[in-house]
């Protein structure tokens, strides 16, 4: 495939004109440099995108397949070759004096893969010899219960000639802020407590990652090769002690180990000033034992669940700059995943028979594309792409299938810049999600009373997307965007009952069509006309309706798992005359509502507050305090139980648990050497 890429590039230079194509128009784009964030005195490249007024990172979704999972951060106008390794750390690890400047695209520009993204930042990076070292260390502190929690990282970068390398060593423990004490009633139909208990709960968890990336020139282009391995234990114990009607304990224990490893490769080449070959291959595998016994009077349930899964990706992309105003990319990805899972389930020495406990998925995807960016005009950018995605699945062991599928995905995206600090954006394109492993196998939460079969015959959602978003700039820093996105989904992936022979079992499943409708706001609003001088407010929030046919009743009801409302907040103030800045976080409370067969489950987290205070006395060290979930947060998850299907049996009780996770207090010290 290589060969026939540098063909097609080769062909393509010898047909360009002489002349260098000009530099793209700065229309669309804004440019932040490094004297714009001196105030807040940022370590990484991190820091200096949370400054950014109408900037709102995303870093990526967790999907198979290297297009579909792209965050809106760029580095050196390219997308990191790696998919485990979470895009903030990546960014987090370019320090802030290695930055040249960051540009914001709004609504695309020539040259630039846009990720399907409306707004995307390109992080420039200095060149020049280099060395940047960081050690830092944190301890993170459990207030109610006194638990502590140590991390320390090490770091080391550096630029020599044209070599670039990196390594990144990182140890930790966590607490898991969804466990936690509370009360947990058990109520029947007429407001009659069945079971009134004490739920006492903690979760745990470490981490050990290593990660390393060389990149050297290789065959007149670049070759850049990244390696990353990952530990993540976890371990979870529960004792629910009831009061009434009797003083009876029920135990649960849950522990996950998880093991993930990856490998890519990029290699880039310029043919000539206006046409650029990309090049990614991609190898990761994720290796996972889950156990699960479950204790109560008279019961005794033990899960166990065991999986591997690996993906290997590979991808080619063409650039073709034809002139200042218009681009073109086209493209394949051809990608390869394996899931092997097995599990067992005995409930009082009986082992219980699931539908898709044990199986053996392989999935043969790719995909090929064409895009273009066109500016008609000064005021105007016009995007288009088409693609064709095909994938043949098959499964072996408990469910035995075979199917190929294809999907067409057009996307057309048009920018009209109404006056410099205006902008307009229009976006309508064919959405095809896609297929979640964990959805293909059997899953447990017995703690919940949950049980959940697998289904390996899921067809992805598919969506016609309509989208307009209009940005306004306003007081120098200040920005303020407002989207509405409307979604017409078919094949929606939901909950649907599993009848079998040992009885009813809840599975994801397609439940025909939908529709989803969202309002997505931002603000970015400075002080310094309030004489505030380095305070800056940022403001992101989400109202969501959705509508779909339930399954099991017949009648229209919201999604299941997607939250009505989301929205968090952020205040910070930069003091330099103080060497200080402080600040106030806060993420929204949400709900969520999951819909099954006999049970209809409710989930709402409150709201966390985390103040803030970072001291830099010289520009290589710094000490952060936090306040985290200052307010002491917990998660309520109710559960309306029936006692036969929804809408054709009575209810049967309701289960309400109330969690409560304290505060904590963390300290982190971090030292730079350059």
């Amino acid at each position: 495939m290589s060969i026939l890429l540098n063909a097609l590039a080769q062909a393509a230079v010898a047909a360009l004109p002489v002349a260098a194509a000009e530099a793209p128009p700065a229309q669309g784009v804004i440019v932040f440099a490094p004297e714009q964030f001196a105030s807040s005195r940022p370590a990484n490249a991190m820091d200096m995108l949370g400054r950014i007024p109408g900037f709102t990172f995303d870093g990526g979704d967790s999907v198979r397949g290297y297009e579909g999972a792209a965050g809106n951060v760029l580095i050196d106008g390219q997308r990191p070759a790696t998919k485990t390794d979470n895009l903030e750390q990546v960014i987090r690890r370019i320090p802030a004096q290695s930055v040249a400047r960051i540009e914001i695209i709004r609504g695309g520009a020539p040259g630039i893969d846009m990720q399907g993204k409306s707004v995307i930042a390109n992080i420039i990076q200095k060149s020049g010899d280099s060395f940047h070292g960081l050690a830092a260390v944190a301890h993170n502190y459990v207030l109610d219960d006194g638990r502590s929690r140590p991390a320390t990282r090490l770091e080391a970068s550096g630029r020599n000639g044209d070599r670039n390398w990196e390594v990144n060593l990182f140890y930790g423990h966590f607490v898991d802020d969804g466990s936690g004490d509370g009360p947990h009633l058990k109520i029947g139909p007429t407001g009659t407590i069945l079971n009134r208990s004490l739920v006492q709960s903690e979760g745990n968890g470490r981490d050990y990652i290593i990660a390393a990336a060389y990149e050297l020139p290789l065959l007149d282009g670049r070759l850049r090769i990244n390696g990353r391995f990952n530990r993540n234990p976890y371990d979870y114990e529960e004792t629910n002690r009831s009061s009434f009607p009797d003083t009876t304990a029920a135990f649960d224990h849950q522990s996950d180990d998880v093991d993930t490893g990856e490998v890519g490769l990029r290699y880039s080449r310029d043919f000539g000033p206006r046409t650029k070959l990309e090049m990614v291959g991609l190898r990761q595998t994720k290796d996972e034992v889950y156990d699960e016994p479950f204790f109560a009077p008279g019961y005794t349930e033990i899960f166990h669940q065991k999986s591997n899964t690996q993906e290997t990706i590979g991808r080619a992309v063409l650039k073709f700059t034809q002139s200042a105003n218009l681009s073109w990319e086209v493209g394949g990805e051809n990608v390869l995943n394996t899931l092997d899972n097995s599990l067992r389930d005995v409930v009082n020495g009986t082992p219980v028979v699931l539908p898709a406990a044990n199986v053996q998925v392989e999935e043969k995807r790719w995909e090929v594309f064409g895009k273009s960016t066109w500016r008609p005009g000064p005021k105007w950018t016009v995007e288009a792409s088409l693609r064709q995605e095909g994938s043949e699945i098959s499964s072996s062991g408990d469910v035995v299938l075979s199917k190929t599928l294809s999907y067409t995905k057009p996307r057309l995206a048009v920018t009209w810049a109404l006056d410099p600090k205006t902008q307009l954006r229009l976006r309508y394109e064919r959405v095809v999600g896609q297929l979640d492993f964990t959805d293909f196998t059997a899953s447990s939460s017995l703690g919940a009373g949950v049980v959940t079969a697998g289904n390996p015959n899921l067809v992805p959602e598919q969506a016609w997307v309509s989208e307009v978003a209009v940005e306004r700039r306003f007081w120098g820093a200040g920005a303020a965007v407002l989207t509405l996105r409307h979604s017409a989904i078919t094949d929606v992936v939901d909950r649907a009952p599993v009848f079998t022979a040992t009885g009813v079992f809840d599975a994801p499943a397609n439940i025909g069509d939908g529709t989803k409708d969202e309002v997505i706001a931002t603000l970015t609003l400075p002080f310094e006309k309030l004489h505030m001088k380095g305070a800056q407010l940022q403001v992101n929030s989400t109202w969501r309706e959705t509508e779909v046919t339930d399954p099991t009743t017949l009648t229209k009801r919201p999604s299941s798992k997607l939250k009505p409302q989301e929205w968090d907040a952020h205040f910070t103030w930069d003091l330099p005359q103080y060497n200080l800045s402080w600040g106030i976080d806060a993420f929204g409370a949400w709900r969520k509502t999951f819909y099954r067969s006999n049970v209809v489950d409710i989930q709402k987290l409150k709201t966390y507050v985390q103040p803030l205070i970072e001291w830099k006395p010289k520009p290589d060290f710094s000490l952060r305090v936090e306040a985290g979930n200052f307010t002491s947060r917990g998660l309520r998850r109710t559960q309306y139980v029936y006692s036969g299907p929804r809408g054709a049996s009575p209810l049967a009780f309701v289960d309400d648990r109330d969690i409560q996770f304290g505060q904590m207090l963390y300290f982190r010290l971090r030292k730079t050497f350059d």
